[in-house]
């Protein structure tokens, strides 16, 4: 089932399981990179973080293909969820909460306090990838690839243990950030009270964020009082972030387990979109594509305005060797979505994969459409080298070669292809000036 999910396309949720063969070996939980659960996590976070007076932009976050129910902030601003939380919440306002009071650790600065706790641990194995952009993804496994976290769990959960007076202040932030915001707090006191709950309670995955954010009932108590006091604590959760916690939800699921688990969670008799959305991407990994085709034609049907269907459509199609016929849903899919990276790269992978000079030159202007929006995704960096191989441009192909080598953190190979393309391009064009300065940045890397 995996190896289905791992060919050489920006695929709807990725679950890449090795990066190199050196690391092989080593276990830890992956990143996953989807537009729709991206997009989703976004319209949650962004209200919170302007009401944070952060730059909603600026903060960039991660989700870890683990069933542990954990979220962090770590390496500036960066927030990580765990697959296991975002599946474990049971309302929009519960997800809201956690990432109000993670929000809140950034606001106050308890990062900056964590740095000598970082030095020794595995987390900064993690902002390690993360500065690469992620690039050390699988050398053409998938724009939208995971990375392999290294071992040492322990010592990442040693780094994310937070004092109780950061967990309170970070509690009150968030009463403050969702007041704001005009949101209800009740989801976030939900959320801690599960989780103290679920703390003693055998087999459970919910310790990672018990140890990392320790729930006092001094604490609980605070919150109660904050939420009780809150002229918002009744606003109900709007029935559009309802349906997106749902279909982000369905879609985690049919991604992370087998078709027989995902037919008896979202069975037949469920004619709900989260359920029908759950049962295409089952079929279509397990795999039986006219079934799955079925599903997700009706989900059309119903939302033909929606990009994210035509997305799955497509990677469906695609990853079943129907490379012609990926390549319309893709087309609107970017049409309804031209400003989803993801979605971008994986159109342009299609067109590449068809071997039609034509299609190699579109390529290259979509998949420079997805870089302008998101220039750190390795997998999109292969496919433009690709394209521009297709079409001989051998400048443009070790400009591409050097981006992506730069990404690796591979200095040699950056410097290598970066001078090569300094014999296509004239002096003080953008695209000789460009291979400058990551020459410029990987001979600095070099020193360090």
């Amino acid at each position: 089932m995996i190896k289905r999910i791992l060919t050489p396309v920006s695929i709807l949720l990725v679950l890449v399981l090795s990066v190199q063969q050196s690391l092989a070996k080593q276990t830890g939980p992956s990143f996953i990179r989807d537009a729709e659960i991206e997009h989703t996590l976004r319209s949650f976070a962004r209200p919170l973080f302007k009401a944070a007076n952060l730059n909603s932009d600026a903060v960039e976050i991660y989700i870890i293909n683990s069933k542990d129910i954990n979220a962090f902030v770590a390496g500036g601003q960066r927030l990580f969820v765990y697959v296991g939380l975002l599946e474990r919440v049971e309302n929009p306002g519960q997800l809201k909460g956690v990432i109000a009071h993670e929000t809140g650790h950034i606001a106050g600065g308890h990062l900056a306090r964590g740095q000598e706790a970082m030095k020794n641990a595995s987390i900064k194995q993690i902002i390690g990838m993360l500065l690469g952009g992620l690039a050390a993804a699988a050398g053409g496994a998938g724009a939208g690839a995971a990375v392999m976290l290294g071992s040492g769990d322990a010592a990442t959960k040693s780094y994310l243990q937070y004092s109780r007076n950061q967990e309170s202040s970070a509690d009150q932030a968030a009463i403050t950030f969702l007041d704001r915001t005009h949101q209800s707090g009740r989801g976030m006191l939900e959320f801690l009270k599960i989780i103290g709950a679920d703390e003693y309670r055998p087999q459970t995955t919910v310790s990672s964020f018990y140890r990392s954010h320790p729930v006092s009932a001094d604490r609980i108590v605070a919150l109660e009082q904050r939420v009780k006091v809150s002229p918002y604590k009744d606003v109900p959760d709007s029935p559009e972030d309802i349906e997106a916690l749902k279909r982000m939800q369905a879609k985690l699921y049919a991604f992370t387990n087998p078709l027989n688990k995902t037919l008896h969670e979202y069975p037949l008799s469920d004619k709900s979109i989260p359920a029908r959305y759950a049962r295409a991407i089952g079929y279509f990994r397990y795999p039986d594509l006219d079934k799955s085709m079925a599903e997700i034609n009706s989900l059309i049907n119903e939302e033909p305005s929606n990009p994210y269907f035509y997305e799955l459509k497509g990677q469906a199609l695609y990853e079943n060797g129907n490379i012609a016929d990926a390549l319309k849903p893709l087309s609107t899919a970017a049409d309804l979505a031209p400003d989803e990276p993801l979605i971008l790269t994986l159109y342009g992978t299609v067109l590449n994969a068809t071997g039609d000079l034509q299609d190699s030159e579109k390529a290259i202007v979509v998949l420079n459409e997805a870089l302008a929006l998101d220039p750190n995704d390795g997998n999109t960096w292969d496919q433009a080298a690709i394209a521009y191989s297709r079409t001989g441009d051998n400048g443009m192909l070790s400009l591409a070669s050097a981006e992506r080598s730069l990404l690796e953190g591979n200095a040699e190979k950056a410097i290598f292809h970066a001078k090569r393309a300094l014999n296509f391009f004239k002096a003080g064009t953008p695209a000789r000036l460009r291979a400058q300065d990551i020459i410029t940045i990987a001979e600095g890397l070099q020193r360090k």
